[in-house]
C-alpha cells in the first residue's frame, strides 16, 4: 500500500461574465485507491457541484464563474492498495465475454484511429501469445519507437501523428499504445493523473497520461512513456482518449499559466505504507468486472 499527498492549483483570468468549467481533477474513488481526506478552495463564492461517473469513478467539477480572477485548489491524501497479478497467468478477455461497459474502448476514437492501424498491429505483434505479455511487448515497443520530448506536440496531435513523428510527449505515447492495443481487439483507455516519482529533469511536476488495459475481466495499468513509476500513479479520469478527460473543460475566454502540482508519498514506521517503486507484477486500482 501507498499513501499518497498532493495538491493541485488552477490561476484563471476570466475575461467575460458567465464563463463555465468542467474540472477532472478529484482522485477517483475506486476499488483500490480510497480517498482518505480532501479540501477544495475555490477564489470566487460560486455555486459547485462534483459529480462521478459510475462506470469510471471519475469525478467532474462543475461551476460558472464571474470576470475576473478565479483561482482553484484542490488537495488530498489517498491510500492505494493495488490489486498484483502475475504477468504470466493474465491472458485477453474475449470479445463475446466483454461487459457492455468495455466494449467502447475496442472502437477507434479521435486520438487513436486503430481502424488505420490493423496491418501494423498484425505484422508486429499478431503472432504473440495473447495475454498480459502481448500488450507489454506493445508498450516496450511504442517506448523504442517514440523519443520523450516536451513542446513536442499540441492537442490536435493523434497516434498516427506521433507514429509519423516519433517524438512526443505522455498522453502521446498512451494514443499510440492504445490505438495498436485497439487495432488488435485489446480494450485500452487513456488515463490522467497526478504520478509520484517522475524525473525531476523532465520538469515541474504535471498531469501525467498512461494507459489502462482490460486484460481477465480487470483493467491493469501500463506507462509506456517510461517517465514515471506506476505504483505511484494516482488516478483522476479514464476515457477513450485525451478528449475525454481533460483537467480543465473551460466554456469562454480566459488566460491562464501552467497548473501548479505537487506530490509525494507518506511513509511512516509501524505503517504499511511503502515507497513507490518500480515492480515487474501486474497492478491495478480496479476491482474485478463480471464477464458478460
Amino acid at each position: 500500500m501507498v499513501r499518497i499527498q498532493f495538491a493541485i492549483d488552477l490561476h484563471y483570468e476570466l475575461l467575460y461574465p458567465g464563463t463555465d468549467f468542467v474540472f477532472n481533477i478529484h482522485a477517483a474513488q475506486t476499488a483500490s485507491q480510497l480517498v482518505i481526506s480532501e479540501q477544495l478552495q475555490i477564489s470566487q463564492p460560486v455555486q459547485t457541484t462534483i459529480q462521478t461517473n459510475p462506470a469510471t469513478y471519475g469525478r467532474y467539477l462543475r461551476l460558472t464563474a464571474s470576470q475576473g480572477p478565479l483561482n482553484v485548489n484542490y488537495q488530498a491524501t489517498l491510500d492505494i492498495n493495488h490489486h498484483v497479478g502475475d504477468p504470466d497467468k493474465i491472458g485477453e478477455t474475449p470479445i463475446g465475454k466483454l461487459p457492455l461497459s468495455v466494449l467502447t474502448y475496442i472502437y477507434p476514437s479521435r486520438y487513436c484511429q486503430s481502424d488505420r492501424l490493423a496491418l501494423l498491429a498484425m505484422n508486429e505483434f499478431g503472432q504473440l501469445p495473447k495475454g498480459y505479455r502481448r500488450v507489454e511487448a506493445i508498450q516496450n515497443w511504442v517506448r523504442q519507437q517514440v523519443t520523450f520530448r516536451g513542446n513536442s506536440s499540441n492537442s490536435n496531435t493523434s497516434a498516427i501523428d506521433t507514429l509519423t513523428d516519433r517524438v512526443g510527449v505522455c498522453r502521446d505515447f498512451a494514443h499510440l499504445m492504445i490505438a495498436i492495443c485497439r487495432a488488435l481487439n485489446i480494450p485500452a483507455r487513456f488515463t490522467t493523473g497526478i504520478d509520484y516519482g517522475a524525473d525531476p529533469a523532465l520538469g515541474p511536476t504535471d498531469f501525467h497520461a498512461y494507459v489502462e488495459v482490460f486484460l481477465d475481466n480487470r483493467w491493469y495499468i501500463f506507462d509506456p512513456s517510461g517517465t514515471a513509476i506506476p505504483m505511484g500513479f494516482v488516478r483522476l479520469g479514464t476515457g477513450r482518449d485525451a478528449a475525454d478527460v481533460s483537467y480543465a473543460t473551460i466554456f469562454g475566454s480566459v488566460t491562464s499559466p501552467p497548473p501548479a502540482i505537487t506530490v509525494s508519498a507518506i511513509t511512516e514506521a509501524g505503517r504499511p505504507w511503502e515507497k513507490p517503486r518500480h515492480r515487474t507484477e501486474a497492478l491495478s486500482t480496479d476491482g474485478a468486472t463480471p464477464a458478460f
